[in-house]
């Protein structure tokens, strides 16, 4: 295991997080306790500090087996819980962004997590109505009552976290240092303007949803009963999930490891959160972090995803456009905070 800088910060967190939503069996299809603590455990020997919650996992059920299971080693871990979602759904202010919604949800999952500080607590989805001052100066308020070391937000526009950072550089509030949001091959909506922006305002970007809930493994390529978290395995996902396979077999690695491969290679400042249900896909996930992929094979993956950035990123990064700006010099200018990603001719091609 290796460790990353979470975002503008010091703070060090491993190359990838503890995805603990399947913490508890609340929702009718997660782990036990007892198997909670051994994927819990298979992670902490590996390595890992950086253990993802949030207020509703499970109805709380996730942050009380986390907070058990770092308990006799609190401050070696890096905990990072989430507010926002309601656990009261009569009560119009037990769920939102607002103030008194994040000042109680906190206070719960203190109690739950059986710490009086959490490391990281991010909003968890935008709600569309309450004031993002209002969301930072709570946050900065938090921070300075020592309840909360840094901040961050999930789910939530790329203007909206760009206009919380501007507010707090301004202000000089508690800085947001990461973002939390689904990516995967089958799913790289991010790559337009979420991706971009952690990129240029130095933001972590936790990822969740890699494995497209287990859809890029293969799963759901045989019609079977078997449930779905997610309704996504149609006809493309599957089509990208053979494609998976294929790499899988010639690098005798499982689908799960190469799919999460492709996501830690790509050229942005990505964390991925990485859940299971089983110790034994814990040390599958895991294995991930000794698997690298061949340009050509990324490539293959990426062609299959079938991805258009669409405007303005394609416009922008077009020859001619990039010829009406720079001339004949743009390939001739090394830019250090430019990511190497696929041309935009290459990604039309690819969906052709």
């Amino acid at each position: 295991m290796r460790y990353r800088l979470l975002g503008k910060s010091g703070l060090r967190v491993s190359e990838v997080a503890l995805g603990t939503m399947t913490f508890g069996e609340t929702w009718g299809w997660g782990a036990s306790r007892d198997e909670a603590r051994r994927i819990f455990e298979t992670y902490a020997d590996a390595g890992g500090n950086f253990v993802d919650t949030a207020c509703n996992y499970t109805d709380g059920e996730s942050e009380g087996f986390v907070g058990e299971f770092v308990h006799s080693d609190r401050d070696h871990f890096v905990l990072a819980t989430k507010y926002t979602l309601t656990l009261r759904r009569d009560d119009p202010n037990a769920g939102g962004n607002q103030r008194k919604n994040l000042v109680r949800t906190l206070d719960e999952s203190l109690r739950r997590l059986g710490t009086d500080y959490v490391d990281v607590l991010s909003l968890h989805m935008w709600d569309g109505m309450t004031p993002v001052e209002e969301v930072v100066r709570a946050f900065d308020d938090l921070v300075s009552a020592g309840k909360v070391l840094y901040v961050g937000f999930s789910d939530t526009p790329a203007w909206v976290v760009a206009q919380a950072v501007a507010l707090a550089d301004l202000r000089g509030w508690a800085r947001p240092v990461a973002v939390q949001f689904p990516y995967s091959l089958a799913d790289r909506d991010a790559e337009r303007e979420l991706l971009p922006m952690a990129q240029g305002l130095d933001l972590a970007a936790t990822t969740w949803g890699i494995l497209e809930g287990g859809s890029l493994t293969g799963k759901y390529l045989a019609d079977g009963d078997e449930p779905r978290r997610y309704d996504s395995a149609g006809e493309r996902v599957n089509d990208i999930a053979r494609e998976v396979i294929a790499v899988a077999d010639v690098l005798d690695a499982t689908p799960a490891q190469v799919a999460m491969a492709w996501v830690r290679q790509q050229p942005w400042p990505i964390v991925p959160i990485v859940g299971a249900r089983s110790e034994a896909q814990m040390r599958e996930n895991l294995a991930a972090l000794e698997l690298e992929l061949t340009d050509e094979q990324a490539e293959r993956l990426s062609a299959a995803s079938a991805f258009r950035p669409g405007f303005p990123r394609e416009f922008l990064e077009s020859d001619h456009v990039r010829g009406l700006i720079f001339g004949d010099t743009f390939d001739l200018i090394d830019d250090h905070r430019r990511p190497r990603t696929m041309r935009p001719e290459a990604a039309l091609g690819a969906s052709n």
